[in-house]
């Protein structure tokens, strides 16, 4: 790691020094103090006064510490970056724990009636209503404290787990921020759960109640078949969408980049390497396993890199800035990553020279409107150059992009990436000698390389990630949302218990009495499925079109996932209901 001064670059790269240039990152430390807005109008057009056709180009600042969350801008307005990612999963975090809430009010008022006894002895010996409420919001802020604590044990536990998955380093560290954050969540999540059936249980009359006479809230009933249609239409949501995420990075691990990134590895020239370029690559060339050898400038065949926008053709509109990403390259390049020629030729020796020589990719040649481009020629960086070659476009960038315009130009000088293709079948063999070789060519350096596919991965690292977690989550509503079901229909059974075990003495099979206990509750989740699809569509519709290149979500998604959560549901639902069918009427008849 060394530090050069300004100069160095810009003798080697005078571009640098230009206006029109976007490359170098500017950092500017303001005094204390300093008005944000004021200095932002201050610098917006000052690169209109330095050149002409500036395209309406503004200059602003931005808080280094906003670079890693906010990284994305469109036309230079900021349009988010991994920040969605922290709201996405701040959003599903909070339906999470709003279904644990849905199930605790549900199973709390379901269960009412044997709490009955307990209210009316209370209200005849003179408690009041609010002193009832506060007392049953209290046992559910006690319990989510009490599940606090096994949540705090649990995160300790599986953190290393999370911090593989998301390639991070964290650590539980009880802050007074964060302590002070656990407690007001838990506070919120205990008056949330605890309150509609504090003040439920709390208005029961108490002759009524003494007596065993019990009267729900009107519209009680819908009010609990509308919360378990709530869950299970989050839980679709998400199952959908963990569904079409999937498919997304099946699809981008899958599609052809337009150049083969199987068994080729790269490394810097560095050193030696670096110097003695066209030596060492010969030298490679010899060792067994090794197919293929070249060199291309950073950032290598993946990413925008270095780009150039004074281009000059015949029929250019003056006003035309198009931004180019521009490739050096040394001779067999294109044909070891097998990217194909669409027209004309790739950079050879037999020509001669081909120093003079530039090859386009088709979105360049579509974007500068030329037809029939070989032959011609172009200026670029002030020397004219021909056109020998246009080749098909390809994915130099992720499928979050559209292919742009690019450029590869023959200066084996510039390029500061070694590429070697190995023999199928055998890389690591062929590493150790490549190793062995280059500890000796290169001494003092170390051989530190990287597989082609990998760095082609590498793009994709955080969606892969957020499916993951996706996963994960889905999993967690589903679980939830399965117990509250599952609490549920055996409240639900033991109500009926008398009326299951009459219609048993009358003849009813096993499977009857299943399906008149689960057919209710396979609606509910039905209707939730219908009312998922929409907005998971949309969700998902939106998020796609981060990508220049993406699946279309069909028809298929929603049936899996809808299947998915019935036969969840119906597992759920089942078991109670054949627990209950198979029970001996003598029982739930015997005191009648």
């Amino acid at each position: 790691d060394f530090v050069l001064p300004f100069r160095i670059l810009s003798a080697s790269y005078p571009g640098v020094m230009k206006w029109e240039n976007s490359g170098p990152d500017t950092y500017v430390l303001l005094k204390k103090g300093t008005n944000v807005d004021q200095f932002n109008k201050k610098i917006a057009h000052l690169i209109s006064t330095k050149i002409q056709n500036a395209h309406n180009r503004t200059l602003f600042i931005r808080r280094y510490s906003d670079a890693y969350l906010y990284g994305n801008y469109d036309n230079g307005v900021q349009s988010g970056g991994r920040i969605e990612y922290v709201r996405l999963f701040s959003i599903i975090v909070i339906f999470i724990v709003f279904i644990a809430c849905i199930n605790f009010m549900n199973l709390s008022t379901a269960k009412a009636s044997g709490r009955m006894k307990e209210i009316g002895v209370k209200k005849l010996l003179g408690a009041r209503k609010g002193s009832l409420v506060l007392q049953y919001i209290g046992e559910s802020v006690l319990m989510v404290f009490l599940a606090m604590i096994v949540a705090i044990i649990l995160v300790a536990l599986f953190l290393p787990q999370f911090n593989d998955i998301t390639g991070k380093h964290i650590s539980l560290a009880l802050s007074g921020g964060l302590l002070i954050s656990l407690v007001g969540a838990t506070l919120v999540t205990g008056l949330i759960a605890g309150s509609y059936p504090a003040f439920y249980l709390s208005r029961f009359m108490p002759v009524g109640v003494i007596k065993g006479k019990f009267v729900g809230l009107s519209g009680e009933v819908w009010v609990r078949k509308g919360l378990v249609i709530f869950q299970f239409a989050i839980s679709v949501i998400l199952i959908i969408s963990v569904l079409a995420v999937s498919k997304q990075i099946e699809f981008v691990q899958t599609r052809n980049p337009g150049f083969t990134k199987q068994h080729i590895i790269s490394f810097d020239a560095e050193g030696k390497v670096a110097e003695k370029k066209e030596t060492f690559l010969s030298e490679i060339r010899n060792i067994r396993g090794v197919v293929a050898a070249s060199s291309i400038g950073e950032p290598g065949i993946i990413g925008d890199g270095n780009t150039v926008n004074d281009l000059q053709w015949k029929g250019k509109a003056p006003d035309m800035k198009i931004p180019f990403a521009r490739r050096p390259v040394d001779f067999g390049l294109l044909k070891m990553l097998d990217i194909k020629m669409e027209s004309g030729r790739d950079f050879s020796r037999q020509f001669g020279s081909d120093s003079t020589k530039i090859i386009f990719n088709e979105a360049a040649i579509k974007a500068m409107g030329l037809k029939d481009p070989i032959g011609k020629t172009i200026q670029l960086e002030g020397h004219n150059r021909q056109i020998i070659g246009v080749v098909r476009n390809f994915h130099f960038e992720s499928l979050y992009n559209k292919v742009n315009p690019l450029f590869f130009i023959l200066k084996p000088d510039e390029t500061q990436k070694i590429m070697v293709k190995l023999e199928p079948g055998t890389e690591q063999a062929t590493i150790n000698r490549l190793h062995n070789f280059y500890q000796k060519f290169n001494t003092g350096f170390t051989f530190d390389y990287s597989f082609l596919n990998q760095q082609y991965q590498a793009q994709y690292n955080a969606v892969q990630r957020v499916s993951v977690l996706s996963l994960y989550f889905a999993m967690i509503a589903i679980l939830i949302s399965c117990l509250g079901l599952f609490g549920l229909v055996a409240f639900t059974a033991e109500r009926r218990q008398k009326e299951i075990g009459i219609r048993k003495v009358l003849g009813s099979s096993v499977i009857g009495i299943v399906s008149l206990l689960s057919k209710d509750f396979l609606k509910l989740v039905g209707i939730g499925f219908l009312i998922a699809i929409p907005i998971a569509w949309y969700a998902m519709h939106s998020w796609l079109q981060n990508f220049a290149y993406h699946i279309d979500i069909g028809i298929g998604t929603f049936v899996l996932a809808g299947v998915v959560a019935m036969t969840i549901a119906l597992a759920t639902v089942s078991w109670q209901s054949i627990r209950a069918a198979l029970m001996n009427p003598v029982e739930s008849l015997r005191n009648e």
